[in-house]
């Protein structure tokens, strides 16, 4: 079997690795991949939004099975291209990823079928965001529509940072065409879990539930970002909450998109607030989380060609997903000055450590193959990711893990995971 994947994230590098564990797996690609990935896939040279390039790649090397892994591709169309030229690939339909393209469609969809979730207005015309500002309460939330690289959603704690926010995204456009819509919600206070589901446009299989940690720095300080780190299982997320979610949020949202004539065929990320008032959606995405995958994926012992196929063909209800009875945390390796600006090109030292070492992973984001060896390429630069039968032998294996990786510019958060502490 030939697989290709389409991406260059440490998401992309986690689905390579769990791929390349199927002895029917002969050949797996990567368009475009990165200096790990590298390691244990061919990585094609090809963009991720260059859909005529990765068909025609895929007819020449007679690929067996396309993975789209990324928000853009899939919101852009990538699987109807690829459907249309007679190929199979894994992800929603560009009518379905809208789950994700638009936080406007997914509220108004949420709202018309009675999903929990924050109440909220979206607004095109700043002047008439800025006016419904005045008698908001506060704090208050500010997204951008679009996609954001995750970085599209303000925070405000008083009518002028808000104010700051609308001229942000409306007018300044720092998130682009992402801002040309604007969804204002109410704050919503709680714990937060992620929670990644497979579907097959009917059944929703859900995984391992997961925590981000969104803010570049120490104690949920700073900018947003892609992602610093997460841990799996939550233990917030208790038996009462996934009986609940699964009825009123999960399986409704698959009946929803399917009553819209969007049935969805992928994977859905549920991203939630745990209120007083019960769990209600923070957002979806029309994907694997980036790094949620890191510590869900190697938890979970189903092969994931398997999984897939069943959810292309419709017969997810017969797949029993299994994960093991462990805990694994991923701490992002970025480097310093990200999400805002920062140097790349440094030269990482110790990968070679994590070879061989049972429960210990690390994941490539920003990395570039060069002739003199790996050196940093982008903002979060690996996710090292490391098992424990619980999840603070988890947390302290992988902050030692941490330690077995060097580079110049090198940053992460100390307190990856610190909230399970509490419990």
């Amino acid at each position: 079997m030939k697989v290709l994947i389409i991406g260059s994230g440490g998401r992309e590098h986690v689905l390579a690795w769990k791929i390349s564990r199927n002895p029917e797996v002969k050949e797996i690609y990567c368009a475009p991949g990165n200096g790990g990935i590298a390691q244990i896939a061919q990585c094609v040279d090809i963009g991720v939004m260059d859909f005529e390039k990765q068909v025609a790649f895929a007819k020449e090397k007679q690929i067996d099975l396309t993975i789209v892994a990324m928000d853009d591709p899939l919101v852009g169309g990538a699987v109807d291209a690829f459907e249309a030229a007679g190929l199979k690939a894994f992800g929603p339909r560009a009518n379905a990823a809208v789950l994700e393209g638009s936080k406007a469609f997914s509220k108004d969809l949420m709202k018309k079928y009675k999903i929990p979730t924050a109440g909220y207005e979206n607004f095109d015309d700043p002047k008439e965001a800025l006016q419904y500002l005045e008698t908001a309460k506060f704090p208050i939330v500010l997204k951008a529509d679009g996609l954001a690289l995750g970085k599209g959603v303000l925070i405000c704690q008083n009518l002028q940072e808000a104010r700051d926010g609308v001229k942000t995204i409306m007018e300044d456009k720092q998130f682009g065409s992402a801002g040309n819509r604007l969804v204002i919600e109410e704050f919503m206070t709680g714990r937060e879990v992620s929670v990644l589901s497979f579907v097959d446009g009917k059944t929703v299989k859900t995984m391992t539930s997961a925590q981000d940690h969104k803010r570049a720095m120490d104690g949920d300080q700073g900018l947003n970002t892609g992602g610093m780190g997460t841990f799996s299982p939550s233990p917030f997320y208790t038996k009462e909450v996934d009986e609940f979610c699964q009825k009123y949020i999960y399986q409704a949202t698959v009946d929803a998109m399917a009553a819209e004539g969007r049935p969805f065929v992928g994977i859905i990320f549920f991203g939630l607030m745990l209120t007083e008032e019960g769990p209600k959606v923070l957002e979806y995405n029309a994907r694997f989380g980036d790094p949620e995958a890191q510590v869900v994926l190697p938890r979970m012992k189903n092969d994931m060609i398997e999984v897939v196929e069943a959810c292309m063909e419709g017969r997810l209800d017969q797949i029993d997903l299994q994960f093991e009875d462990n805990a694994a945390v991923c701490v992002v390796l970025a480097s310093d000055g990200y999400p805002v600006k920062y140097e790349k090109g440094f030269p990482i030292h110790g990968l070679e450590n994590f070879t061989d070492k049972d429960g210990y992973y690390v994941f490539h984001a920003g990395t570039k193959a060069t002739p003199e060896g790996i050196v940093t390429n982008g903002g979060r630069v690996l996710g090292v990711t490391a098992k424990g039968a619980d999840l603070k032998q988890a947390r302290a294996n992988a902050y030692e893990a941490v330690k077995w990786i060097d580079f110049e510019n090198k940053y992460c958060r100390s307190d990856i995971g610190k909230a399970i502490d509490e419990v």
